[in-house]
């Protein structure tokens, strides 16, 4: 028989508290920043998210699993686009991937990063442009 978990702190509180701590783009304010020099949109998902659902025009993919050794200047994985200095937009399928990729990153020191609130779901159901994604 087994116990039942009881934590500390669920996923829905840890995403709640994330949101609490970073900056939340709705889906109009992050079409508005789609195409500007200064602006990296990263896509977290999955790479068969991306194949199966497309991705945001010119979106940067960085695997979820991968974030914090990419962005780390020290980290042999370290990617250049992560010291661009330029404003960082993170998303994921429903959000809550990025809400808690955004408030780890700017834990890290990453300056001027934000994520969509709902996602690459909200992006779509909002009409956001969709490109497709690279076939595995």
């Amino acid at each position: 028989m087994s116990e039942e978990l009881k934590l500390k702190r669920g996923i829905k509180q840890m995403v709640a508290d994330a949101n609490r701590e970073i900056e939340n783009l709705s889906v109009e304010d992050a079409k508005a920043l789609l195409g500007r020099d200064d602006v990296v949109f990263v896509d977290l998902r999955d790479p068969r998210e991306l194949e199966r659902e497309g991705m945001i025009p010119g979106a940067f993919h960085c695997p979820r699993g991968m974030l914090e050794f990419w962005v780390d200047p020290e980290s042999p994985y370290h990617k250049p686009v992560f010291a661009s200095g330029k404003k960082f937009v993170l998303y994921c399928m429903s959000g809550w991937r990025s809400a808690l990729s955004t408030k780890t990153v700017q834990e890290m020191g990453l300056p001027n990063v934000a994520h969509i609130a709902g996602g690459f779901s909200a992006w779509r159901k909002d009409g956001g442009e969709v490109a497709p994604g690279p076939k595995a």
